[in-house]
């Protein structure tokens, strides 16, 4: 008697993905790092970036201001979806009390009071100068992502991130030339 066994696609596809590793597996230390730290320090521009709503008189700053906060929410939610993944702790919310100033280009909690209670031209110019201060850190945490990182998500995030903040620090430059000094 021979026994006859059918393979159907639904059995090999499930067969295949048995065998493999999950893709939220390809992880390291790296990888974890960069989403724990990074999640705080965009938390810290897009306060910044609420602060220059408020406080900007420089409409160019405003925008761009505007568009750092678009860029950077979505992508706290990335990297906070990633720990999950990973079963790794998200960084809670911080308003305020940024006690991360370990990383490059965080400003400390007396640099955040002294810009909330800074106005008009003196605040665009000191705005300006911690925001290009701050996407710097960012740049480096991310240049070490694409030079450490596992995870292919991280790294290509890290890669934009490196991009689209190197470009507003121009845009930043161009515009700190041409703010009044005081």
């Amino acid at each position: 008697m021979r026994h006859r066994f059918w393979i159907t696609p639904a059995l090999i596809l499930l067969t295949a993905c048995g065998a493999q590793t999950p893709a939220s597996a390809d992880f390291n230390d790296a990888d974890v790092t960069f989403a724990t730290q990074m999640i705080p320090h965009h938390q810290q521009a897009v306060q910044m970036a609420g602060m220059a709503g408020h406080n900007a008189t420089n409409r160019e700053l405003k925008n761009l201001a505007t568009a750092i906060e678009a860029a950077q929410d979505p992508e706290i939610k990335t990297l906070a979806t990633w720990l999950t993944t990973w079963d790794k702790p998200v960084p809670a919310p911080s308003h305020g009390g940024h006690g991360g100033h370990e990383m490059p280009g965080m400003m400390t909690e007396d640099d955040m009071s002294e810009l909330g209670n800074t106005k008009g031209a003196q605040f665009d110019r000191q705005w300006t100068q911690l925001m290009i201060e701050h996407h710097q850190g960012a740049v480096a945490m991310a240049k070490t992502e694409q030079s450490t990182g596992k995870y292919p998500e991280a790294v290509a995030l890290a890669g934009k991130i490196q991009s689209d903040q190197s470009a507003e620090i121009t845009t930043l430059q161009r515009l700190l030339a041409k703010l009044p000094t005081s």
